[in-house]
């Protein structure tokens, strides 16, 4: 079998048990999800935004969250609190699922192929990208930590 094929139905198994399981907590929360620590994690106004999105187009913002960062998450477990029919949701989580496992299937394979020429051919600078992109990501993370946090807001203002 192919690799990016064997990749890809191996990333849609778990992300079609990720998401059904998302969906399935959410609907066993169902009006306790706004009041649940899982929603603290998410700003109120995200939230919202995603339940309207929801609510005036269904199944179609489901499909299309997979292609997002963040957005998928809570997609579906809104999708499960909101309860929406299980015969309007599969076909999304399929047909999402789907396209997210094969895109990180022929994106991620891409990336690691790239990355052992790289080590195979100049280890030093193979060495140099990925110490790259893990400050990248940190200060990524740190950036959007400090910007959120109304308290490093806060002790960041008084330092200056």
């Amino acid at each position: 079998m192919d690799e990016v094929a064997l990749t890809a139905a191996g990333l849609y198994a778990i992300v079609l048990l990720r998401a059904g399981g998302t969906y399935a907590v959410g609907r066993l929360a169902g009006a306790g999800a706004r009041r649940s620590r899982f929603a603290g994690r998410y700003s109120p106004d995200r939230f919202r935004r995603v339940e309207r999105a929801i609510q005036r187009w269904g199944a179609p913002v489901v499909a299309v969250s997979f292609l997002t960062v963040g957005f998928q998450t809570v997609a579906n477990f809104l999708a499960g609190s909101m309860r929406m029919p299980l015969p309007r949701y599969l076909p999304a989580l399929f047909v999402g699922g789907a396209a997210w496992a094969l895109i990180y299937a022929t994106a991620g394979l891409g990336v690691l192929e790239l990355l052992e020429r790289l080590f195979a051919e100049q280890t030093a600078f193979g060495v140099a990208a990925v110490a790259v992109v893990l400050l990248a990501v940190c200060g990524a993370v740190v950036y959007r930590r400090r910007k959120g946090s109304p308290e490093l807001r806060d002790t960041v203002a008084e330092e200056h």
